[in-house]
């Protein structure tokens, strides 16, 4: 597929998948005319880089860590800073979670109160009902 319907699919601008691509952790064929060629893996591959990048990451990092994905231990080369940077990462991204868990569970208490009140309106709608229906 061309660079437009990847963007177009992905929702990530052409310029940031030609800087994807030339960071090289995105793989295109390069066609004769210089157009680039991707092929379906690019997609997940761009949703990726764009959840890495909404957790903070820059494209550096996550060249790093596709890279070390990519490669045998052998290949990946050890860095203390990346360690304790991806460390950080999880620990953040751990906090943003149990953030979230607490959320969800504020929106399902509410949710459920709502629920309630809704049906102890219809029933008392019903009842009122029945009394205004009921012989005299």
């Amino acid at each position: 597929m061309k660079i437009g319907e990847l963007s177009r699919l992905t929702g990530a601008s052409t310029r940031s998948i030609r800087h994807y691509e030339k960071k090289k952790i995105l793989p295109a064929v390069r066609l004769g005319n210089d157009y680039r060629e991707f092929d379906e893996s690019a997609v997940e591959r761009i949703r990726i880089i764009q959840l890495y990048l909404g957790l903070g990451l820059t494209v550096e990092q996550i060249e790093n860590i596709l890279r070390g994905e990519n490669s045998g231990p052998e290949e990946y080369e050890f860095c203390e800073e990346m360690l304790e940077l991806y460390r950080q990462k999880a620990d953040r991204i751990q906090e943003q979670i149990r953030d979230l868990q607490t959320v969800k569970a504020r929106l399902d208490r509410q949710i459920k109160a709502m629920l309630d009140k809704k049906r102890a309106r219809e029933r008392a709608a019903l009842s009122e009902g029945a009394e205004q229906t009921a012989p005299v």
